[in-house]
C-alpha cells in the first residue's frame, strides 16, 4: 500500500518513529530537563518556568507527596485546575513519584466530581481555589484523604501574586467560599518538600501514567488507562 500520507511529511521527519528511545513518560520528561535546561518550558500570566526550574519544582512536589502525604508508588493524584503553571509542576511531580495522574474536569458538578474521584481511587487532589467549593459539596463521600488547594497566581512574584488572587476572590468574585477539612497550600507543599530528598523511582512502559477519563456523552464517564508506553509510542 503507498503511503501517501508521507508525502506530507516536512524534510527530516522519519516515516516511523523508535518506540524504545524512552522508556517512561517520565525518561522523556527528564531528558528534557537535562537536554534544555536554560529554554522555557511554559508561559502564564507574564511568568515564564525554564526546564530546570520545573525540574526543581516538579521534584519538591514529587518529594511532598512522599514524604509528607507518605503515598505510595501507584496512589491515584486527582488534578482538577485550568492550563495554569501549577498544573506541570504537579503532573510531573506525581509522574515522578511513580504514581497515576488522574485529570479532572474543572467545569465538573459535584455529581461528576464525586464519580470521577470514587471510580479512580484518587487519594489527594491539587484543585485550583476557584473550584473548591465544588468538592467541598462531596468530600465525605468519596476516598480523597489529602487536599491541596492553589490560588490562580501562586507561581507569580509578590506583589502581582497577591494583587491578582485578591482581585480574583475580592472582586471578581471568582472563588465561592468552601468548607474543605485540613488541607494545604500548594506553595507550602513545594516548601515542605524542599526540605525532603526526592526518591528516584524506576518507572516502566507498562506501569500506568494516567487514568484519563471520557467525556460521559453516553452515560457516567469511564476511566480509560494509559500507560507509559502509551504516552511516548
Amino acid at each position: 500500500m503507498e503511503k501517501l500520507w508521507l508525502k506530507n511529511y516536512s524534510e527530516g521527519v522519519p516515516e516511523t518513529i523508535d518506540t524504545e528511545r524512552y522508556s517512561s513518560l517520565v525518561d522523556l520528561i527528564e531528558t528534557s530537563f537535562a537536554k534544555y535546561p536554560d529554554k522555557d518550558a511554559f508561559t502564564n500570566l507574564g511568568v515564564t518556568l525554564t526546564f530546570r526550574e520545573l525540574d526543581e519544582k516538579s521534584k519538591q512536589f514529587a518529594s511532598y507527596l512522599q514524604h509528607i502525604l507518605h503515598l505510595k508508588r501507584g496512589s491515584r493524584v486527582a488534578i482538577m485546575m485550568p492550563n495554569i503553571l501549577q498544573y506541570p509542576i504537579a503532573l510531573y511531580g506525581i509522574l515522578r513519584a511513580g504514581m497515576v495522574a488522574v485529570n479532572v474536569n474543572p467545569m465538573y458538578t459535584s455529581r461528576e466530581l464525586r464519580h470521577q474521584l470514587s471510580d479512580s481511587g484518587a487519594e489527594a487532589i491539587v484543585i485550583l481555589a476557584n473550584f473548591a467549593h465544588v468538592l467541598a459539596d462531596v468530600i465525605d463521600e468519596t476516598p480523597v484523604r489529602r487536599i491541596l488547594v492553589t490560588e490562580i497566581a501562586d507561581l507569580c512574584p509578590w506583589p502581582k501574586r497577591v494583587l491578582i488572587n485578591r482581585i480574583v476572590k475580592s472582586v471578581k468574585k471568582m472563588v465561592p467560599k468552601f468548607d474543605l477539612p485540613q488541607y494545604d497550600r500548594f506553595l507550602d507543599a513545594l516548601e515542605r518538600g524542599k526540605k525532603k530528598e526526592f526518591t528516584k523511582v524506576e518507572v516502566g512502559p507498562e506501569d500506568i501514567a494516567f487514568l484519563q477519563y471520557t467525556g460521559g456523552t453516553t452515560g457516567v464517564a469511564k476511566g480509560a488507562v494509559l500507560t507509559h508506553f502509551n504516552m511516548v509510542s
